[in-house]
């Protein structure tokens, strides 16, 4: 296939926004979230690159990725697989040590971030030099969409002890959709233990103890729409036994 280059608005700014997307059986959503990603990057003229982590996905999630370089070309879209499942922290700080921008985006690969909220991200950093901009679930007009009961019950409830233990500074704690100055992120990657969904929630504790600036973006969460969700009880026996690990040790 030919390389599509689409014209694009050029911004002044010399910042360059690199994406990284960890994905593990995702072969439906990659090709949607990749085009939703070109679109508003190139409708706002932002200088990005998408590199993608796949861990060892057995549904050909990475035959998918490889087709969209080719559409896309290997400057946009950069393949950095893994041979196996190693997990979502570790997933970053391999992404991390491919990136070329000086700020790195962290999103999920589900359709459940979308591309349509980066805009306000990029806005809201450069309003107050923010050194990490957070989506929220919990605050303005955010919101999830697509729960059950259980799982909105599951949410709020992990957010809410989280905010009484940490006391973090910011309304959500466990979201993944976030902007980060990438000196910023690399800092903290080195501080962080946690592993899992885990890794997220201790990314803020860490960025409060260290007086970095968070600014937040309310976003609208859709539960995915292709595959199963990776939450199950594993996951969140994982959390409360980190959140008491954070607890005792921040």
């Amino acid at each position: 296939m030919a390389s599509r280059k689409a014209s694009q608005p050029k911004r002044d700014s010399g910042d360059k926004y690199s994406i990284l997307l960890p994905t593990y059986n995702e072969r439906e959503n990659l090709p949607l979230i990749v085009w939703l990603l070109v679109k508003y990057f190139g409708e706002s003229g932002y200088n990005y690159e998408i590199i993608v982590i796949d861990d060892g996905s057995p549904d050909g999630t990475l035959e998918v990725a490889e087709q969209l370089q080719k559409i896309y070309g290997e400057d946009k879209i950069l393949l950095r697989p893994r041979a196996t499942k190693l997990g979502l922290g570790t997933a970053y700080i391999h992404g991390i040590k491919h990136a070329t921008g000086n700020f790195v985006i962290i999103m999920d690969a589900d359709l459940s971030h979308h591309p349509k909220f980066i805009p306000e991200f990029i806005k809201k950093q450069k309003e107050g030099d923010y050194d990490l901009v957070s989506g929220t679930r919990y605050q303005g007009n955010g919101g999830v969409y697509g729960w059950d009961l259980r799982r909105k019950l599951i949410s709020r409830g992990a957010n809410f002890l989280s905010q009484v233990l940490l006391r973090p500074g910011a309304s959500d704690l466990t979201g993944s959709f976030r902007l980060y100055k990438k000196a910023v992120l690399e800092s903290l990657v080195e501080r962080c233990v946690s592993k899992g969904y885990v890794f997220q929630m201790e990314m803020i504790v860490r960025a409060r103890q260290l007086n970095y600036t968070i600014g937040e973006v309310p976003i609208s969460f859709v539960d995915r729409v292709y595959g199963e969700s990776k939450l199950g009880g594993n996951e969140i026996v994982s959390f409360v036994k980190g959140l008491i690990t954070l607890f005792a040790t921040t």
